[in-house]
């Protein structure tokens, strides 16, 4: 059980800001005053030496107050949101220092939302491995069952063919099985780095060179490492050339606050129906050949990992992913 956020009192963002100013609009008078009656007694040079001192000590003592009520509460903040997008599974300290009641409010608020989706996470993996485990063994004696009355002789052939669908099924499902971990495992992995297409330009002509693959941008950092981003073009090409694709072009945008990584093929396309459903898991238009409709998933959970989103866009020839990584 995580610890909670140190209850005390705290001051009002309102309190410290009209504070600070106040303070600061009431030396402004103070010196102005003393300056006034102390420099026919001690000399104005001396008076403004002694005020300056002193109005440089108050202003010390706010700029502490302020740096230890808003500055480095937030800062605390964002290490500890940090920490968690890099690795939700490993413990990491609450942020003690939370500052003003509203920056407490929002801390507390960051914390409760992080262990919101670090115990989610936990439950989709440990139901994902529950079920997979589950249907695995029964799936696993139908086959043994299966092949055993297989090895036999003397089967019909109508027989036969039923044996051939029931092992054919089994496979089916031990496939999806394997698929589904693969999307749970999605979730898990990580590729924190940078890339660009350029680096993988010898990679692509060798695993994939019967097609004509066009970069542009190729020198364009990438926030994903290049065993992330091999994945990402693996997948999207390798649909492509399913598709009878016979080029693609890879196009990287470097913006401001987003990096752009475009995929877009002249194959047979996707058509306007299919097109809602291509990300939702276990959608496959080659189930017949053993397609399990979880690749599109895995590469959208791998990429949300990193903070990118995958979409596909309009296209008047094949297909074109867009791919936002958020800087």
């Amino acid at each position: 059980m995580r610890p909670r956020l140190v209850q005390k009192w705290r001051p009002t963002l309102a309190l410290v800001l009209g504070g600070g100013l106040l303070g600061t609009l009431i030396l402004s008078l103070i010196g102005l005053v003393a300056l006034r009656y102390l420099g026919p007694e001690i000399g104005f040079r001396n008076a403004a030496a002694i005020l300056a001192a002193l109005i440089l000590l108050a202003t010390a003592c706010l700029g502490v107050l302020l740096v230890r009520l808003l500055i480095t509460p937030i800062r605390n903040l964002q290490t500890y949101a940090a920490k968690m997008r890099e690795d939700p599974s490993q413990h990491t300290d609450i942020p003690y220092h939370s500052g003003t009641k509203e920056l407490h409010h929002m801390a507390r608020s960051v914390v409760e939302m992080a262990d919101h989706l670090r115990n989610r996470e936990i439950t989709i993996r440990s139901f994902t491995d529950h079920v997979s485990h589950e249907i695995k063994t029964p799936v696993s004696a139908i086959r043994a069952a299966a092949e055993l009355i297989e090895d036999g002789e003397g089967l019909p052939p109508q027989d036969q063919q039923l044996l051939q669908q029931i092992l054919g099924a089994t496979q089916q499902i031990e496939t999806q099985l394997a698929a589904l971990r693969d999307v749970a495992r999605a979730r898990e992995i990580r590729h924190h780095g940078k890339s660009t297409l350029g680096s993988q330009r010898p990679w692509l002509k060798e695993t994939f060179p019967d097609l004509d693959i066009m970069l542009t941008g190729e020198d364009h950092p990438i926030p994903l490492a290049d065993a992330g981003l091999r994945i990402l073009l693996t997948h999207l090409q390798s649909n492509a050339r399913e598709h009878g694709a016979k080029s693609v072009t890879l196009t990287v945008v470097q913006q401001p606050t987003e990096v752009t990584l475009e995929i877009s093929d002249d194959g047979s396309g996707i058509s306007a129906g299919n097109a809602r459903q291509i990300f939702d898991p276990f959608f496959t238009t080659k189930r017949g050949k053993g397609g399990t409709g979880m690749g599109l998933a895995i590469l959208r959970n791998m990429l949300g990992v990193h903070g990118a989103q995958i979409t596909l866009q309009p296209s008047s020839q094949g297909a074109s992913f867009l791919v936002r990584f958020a800087l």
